[in-house]
């Protein structure tokens, strides 16, 4: 155990450091926390070569015992490190602390490698479909369908959540039998390199089957998606950059995993607990609205429109950015300075087009010479056809929208190209439930609920991506299917 950060590269089961490397910062202070081994393209190649060897030569694809090993390792390993990557999480994606007790880590570290163990014994890898009649080859045939898996996987992680996304690709695509190069997000490394060490040194997990390449230059990814040798790309981040993915990647036919982003909206019925339901409306506020899922558009219905208006100013207006080591900050720093200037361009451009804007705005919170801060704010009088409606911000910005019943609310929020998740708060369940069906969106909460867990299908609709995290649905996409027939006669 180590309580400094790891810098190395994994390749082919070896810790190594690189010629280069590259600054990590604190985003709330500026600070260097670390310096990472900046992997190059060479290393990269090399990472996916481990990788398609280790499946190619090893038992790692149908030794189902050892995998649930290995994966219960790796979880006593991460548990003994829990507060070392609790506080590398905060330094270093400057996520507020009581966060690290929820979806930072806590949460995916719960169940996050020991679900997919478990469910490694129970899936249906062989399905026997029975006898039937070929009057193509006159014959009786049996016939089986296998699931194997697809091969090696490229895992590309974003800076948000960047333990949790991780944890999630690499536990169901090590499950499924699959070998695994990941590449982390520059901005938020280390806790990828720390696992690194934990696969290599706490695990049985073959030399090649885990690569980590981290990489100042996010072209080092593309490698990946260039490569005829990997198979699949598991990609968590923009829409821009999965629409890049999927072009590269189609010139070698690659499978695809894409959870990308959102503009999430929560529709407020006219009989729902106005308390509550504005109460969701600072989720945008936590981590600073760095969150994909994130409900940053709210339907208010015009028959209580001014009341739930009053209640989010009150709120937004007692929500201030925060130190993120300190236990009581829900509103951290954005991740960069790049990231803080697009987020202020968001505002201006809300501003500039006519919205309200009740709470925050776009000028540096007060107190914070050093860091990357944006002000909590909040816009009402929102049309749906503005950027802020329309375009995903990815900080702590929310978009109040008045609507006439609950036909114009659903139109309103299917109104997007996203389509990840969304919520419905009603005093009625079963209306609460109709509405929800009626929006296309993957994740659906009501009343207040969220659906979080290792089990629980992951992933949206249209430009939001391709595909499902997590659950069983989770295995099918790191998993091929074969369909295998042979004579009836010779079944045993």
């Amino acid at each position: 155990m180590s309580d400094e950060p790891d810098t190395r590269l994994l390749i082919d089961g070896v810790l190594t450091d690189a010629p280069a490397r590259f600054a990590v910062l604190n985003p709330a202070t500026e600070e260097v926390v670390g310096a990472v081994s900046d992997g190059s393209a060479a290393d990269m190649h090399r990472a996916i070569d481990a990788a398609r060897h280790a499946f190619d030569h090893t038992g790692w694809a149908r030794d189902h015992a050892l995998r649930v090993r290995c994966l219960l390792q790796l979880h006593d390993a991460v548990v003994a490190e829990r507060e070392l990557f609790r506080e590398e999480l905060i330094r270093e994606a400057g996520c507020p602390r009581a966060l690290t007790y929820g979806p930072q880590l806590d949460a995916p570290l719960a169940e996050g490698f020991r679900y997919p163990a478990e469910l490694i014994g129970r899936y249906p890898w062989e399905t026997d479909l029975g006898d039937a009649f070929v009057p193509l080859t006159g014959v009786q045939t049996s016939r089986r369908v296998l699931r194997e898996p697809v091969g090696v996987v490229g895992a590309i992680t974003p800076w948000n959540f960047p333990f949790e996304i991780t944890v999630n690709k690499l536990a169901q695509a090590l499950a499924t039998g699959n070998t695994v190069v990941l590449k982390p997000a520059p901005d938020t490394p280390l806790n990828a390199t720390r696992l690194a060490r934990l696969v290599a040194e706490h695990t049985d997990i073959p030399p090649g089957v885990v690569n980590v390449v981290p990489a100042a230059d996010h072209l080092v990814g593309e490698e990946l998606t260039r490569s005829p040798k990997v198979d699949l790309i598991s990609f968590t981040g923009s829409t821009a950059v999965g629409i890049r993915i999927a072009e590269r990647g189609a010139a070698t036919m690659k499978r695809l995993f894409l959870e990308l982003g959102g503009k999430s909206a929560t529709i407020v019925c006219d009989d729902a607990d106005l308390n509550l339901a504005c109460a969701i409306g600072i989720a945008p506020c936590l981590h600073a609205g760095q969150g994909c899922a994130n409900p940053t558009r709210m339907l208010l219905p015009r028959s209580r429109y001014a009341e739930g208006v009053a209640l989010l100013r009150s709120m937004y207006e007692s929500i201030a950015p925060g130190d993120p080591q300190d236990p009581g900050t829900l509103c951290g720093p954005v991740i960069s300075a790049r990231q803080r200037d697009r987020v202020v361009g968001y505002i201006e451009r809300g501003i500039e087009q006519g919205a309200t804007l009740l709470a925050g705005g776009p000028e540096r919170p007060d107190g914070f010479d050093r860091g990357f801060w944006v002000r909590p704010t909040l816009f009402v009088d929102v049309d749906n056809a503005m950027t802020i409606a329309q375009e995903e911000i990815f900080g702590p910005v929310l978009s109040v929208i008045p609507y006439d019943d609950d036909d114009d609310a659903v139109r309103i929020a299917n109104d997007s190209r996203y389509g990840l998740a969304g919520n419905v708060m009603s005093g009625s369940l079963e209306r609460a439930l109709a509405l929800g069906r009626r929006l296309r969106a993957g994740f659906i909460g009501l009343n207040g609920a969220a659906g979080y867990g290792a089990d629980v299908p992951f992933g949206g609709y249209k430009a939001s991506g391709i595909g499902r995290q997590n659950g069983s649905a989770g295995f099918d996409q790191y998993t091929e299917i074969k369909s295998v027939a042979y004579p009836a006669a010779e079944r045993e």
